[in-house]
């Protein structure tokens, strides 16, 4: 019951969805699907990320998502986390939270760490 949608820098929007699993581990979270489809569809550039859910809260992407991402944006790309409540763009100082990857995801390792040499 979790929904992303993953926002390119040429102004596609790509939606997923969590897909669960009674065996739990093929599960895929939302965030992974959308990037998955945009991936699969040759987009590479990513400008930002929402999530929604029916929670009333940020849900937040999990730990396997913040590196999944890491993989294809900026530390800095915003990160969108919309509240089950949010009916529209005048509930956005207060039912969505804004934050980036680096924030979810501090002190990071990413694949310019693959190409690094001390």
């Amino acid at each position: 019951r979790v929904g992303a949608a993953l926002l390119t820098t040429d102004g596609q929007l790509i939606s997923g969805c969590n897909i669960e699993n009674a065996a739990f581990t093929p599960g895929t979270c939302a965030e992974r699907t959308a990037f998955a489809k945009a991936i699969s569809s040759g987009m590479k550039n990513f400008k930002a990320l929402a999530v929604a859910t029916d929670i009333d809260g940020p849900c937040s992407p999990c730990g396997v998502c913040r590196q999944f991402a890491r993989e294809f944006c900026n530390l800095n790309m915003p990160i969108y986390l919309a509240y089950a409540s949010f009916g529209s763009i005048a509930d956005i100082s207060t039912k969505v939270k804004t934050t980036t990857l680096g924030e979810l995801l501090p002190m990071s390792f990413g694949p310019s760490d693959l190409h690094r040499q001390e």
